[in-house]
């Protein structure tokens, strides 16, 4: 009797250890999980904040461009103010002005090599369109990594079991990048340059 007493105490204390052993890796699981959201979400964010640095050099550059185009051929650069990104308070937004800022900016060079051939031979406007055309490259890279970003994100919100953990902390779904249709080009004032 005191044997059989005995061995349901081991059992006991085994079941015990194994319940310890369950919950503990139930937290660990818990605990990886949230920090999962964390780490893909601050991975949007900073996808994010690259499409942002991008335009920001694009605009960075803009000021320059027009310098030595209204330098060459004594242009009319009013149109900087309406290519320059607003302080829009959403991605979208931001991203919509980052795209008008694109369209305006091509619509400049255009206008400036139809009307000013000769001025495709200055080296500084060469280089200046190159640098300008390169980081549109690097926008659409940004945006293409920002988009992945988000994808990861998402599937993870909406996969099972984490989609629990996603809904307990608020981890949301994020909208992914849209182009926008119907962007405007900025007008150049009568849309031709100075003679």
């Amino acid at each position: 009797m005191a044997k059989q007493q005995l061995q349901e105490k081991k059992r006991m204390h085994w079941g015990w250890w194994v319940l310890i052993a369950v919950v503990i890796i139930l937290v660990l699981w818990f605990v990886g999980a949230y920090n999962n959201f964390v780490v893909l979400n601050q991975n949007v964010d900073g996808k994010w904040s690259e499409v942002e640095n991008q335009y920001q050099r694009q605009a960075d550059l803009i000021p320059n461009l027009v310098s030595v185009v209204a330098s060459s051929v004594s242009a009319e650069t009013k149109f900087v103010k309406d290519v320059t990104p607003s302080s829009a308070s959403t991605q979208l937004a931001k991203d919509a002005a980052g795209q008008q800022m694109n369209t305006g900016i091509t619509a400049f060079v255009n206008a400036v090599a139809e009307s000013y051939p000769t001025l495709q031979a200055n080296k500084q406007y060469i280089a200046l369109t190159d640098e300008l055309a390169g980081t549109q490259n690097r926008i659409t890279t940004a945006r293409g990594n920002y988009i992945q970003a988000i994808q990861y994100y998402n599937t993870a919100t909406k996969r099972f079991p984490s989609n629990i953990i996603a809904g307990i902390f608020n981890f949301e779904g994020k909208e992914y990048y849209q182009a926008q249709s119907g962007t405007e080009t900025p007008s150049l004032g009568n849309a031709q340059l100075p003679q």
